[in-house]
């Protein structure tokens, strides 16, 4: 009897029960989606330190009204001058279905998600997201590249002018300035919310201290990488010093696209040990700009819909 040829992947996508996904890296998980419907939006929740503890959490530290804050998620102020980003709106946003699961050296996802204004059944929009979650330089760190298309019904659609969207991340208290002991710092050397807010910046950081006994670190934190492809690179920055931080693609005016231009956003979160380090991110930025977009590939076989590959074309 002959023995496959298989070897246990280093990274893996997890379907869980209760409308969940987890991708772990060498067994551990690093990060977690969830797209029920009990939820009006999708988002990913926690993502890992090396430590193991989450560097992000659900919701403000002391604003109960920021409940929306859902840890890592994708949403907007102003489309087409609806609110999908608050709770208080019908407006919210649905997994359609799941495209492919990939295991290997990397753990992939991809997603068809829906947007809807909760008046009309059809969506006025559409949004391909694909995650590829990656073992980060160091022992326990993490890359997650986030690639979406946002492709609208409509032959034209507004992202209006707002400080909140596309991509969200509000970090765990002990990360912030403000709740906690935490940095927040840009590739630009600038320093804190009052320097830095509305500023221009390859990537910005939250650095702050590692739970006690838990790591061989005494710090570790999130950088969050902007992509030359995207539009109005490098982009404004939103970010507050208490652990809020979201590049503002419209904070200066709107954004405009169709369903013959869809928009493509793609973006890196790094889960580093250590406090930030500006060699090593401005590296990784580097690295980051030169890798190719995702793209769904039909493979040669009938057991997998699709695959989740680099496009060189692209």
């Amino acid at each position: 009897m002959n023995t496959p040829d298989w070897s246990w992947p280093r990274c893996r996508v997890v379907p869980l029960p209760d409308y969940q996904v987890a991708f772990e890296v060498d067994g551990q998980e690093r990060l977690r989606w969830h797209f029920g419907r009990h939820y009006p939006r999708p988002f990913f929740y926690p993502l890992r330190g090396p430590s193991g503890q989450p560097l992000t959490r659900m919701g403000h530290p002391g604003a109960p009204n920021h409940d929306h804050h859902r840890s890592i998620w994708f949403a907007h102020h102003r489309a087409m001058g609806i609110d999908f980003w608050s709770d208080t709106t019908p407006a919210h946003i649905r997994q359609l279905g799941w495209l492919a699961y990939q295991d290997g050296e990397h753990a992939a996802m991809a997603a068809d998600l829906a947007w809807y204004d909760g008046h009309d059944p059809q969506p006025l929009l559409k949004q391909r997201l694909i995650v590829a979650v990656h073992p980060g330089p160091q022992p326990g760190e993490t890359l997650v590249e986030l690639d979406s298309e946002f492709r609208p019904e409509a032959e034209q659609f507004e992202f209006g002018q707002t400080n909140f969207g596309f991509l969200a991340v509000r970090v765990a208290s002990h990360l912030s300035a403000f709740f906690g002991h935490g940095r927040l710092r840009d590739s630009e050397g600038r320093q804190g919310e009052k320097e830095i807010f509305g500023q221009t910046a390859r990537w910005m950081d939250y650095s702050g201290p590692a739970p006690p006994d838990q790591s061989s670190f005494h710090e570790e934190g999130i950088c969050y990488f902007d992509h030359p492809s995207n539009p109005r690179y490098p982009n404004s920055w939103h970010v507050r010093d208490d652990g809020w931080m979201g590049a503002a693609v419209c904070l200066k005016g709107p954004l405009t696209c169709g369903n013959q231009q869809p928009l493509r956003l793609r973006y890196l979160l790094w889960a580093h040990a250590g406090p930030c380090n500006p060699d090593q991110a401005n590296h990784l930025a580097k690295w980051f700009a030169d890798l190719p977009p995702w793209k769904l590939h039909r493979p040669p076989t009938p057991h997998r819909t699709w695959e989740i590959v680099r496009d060189a074309a692209g």
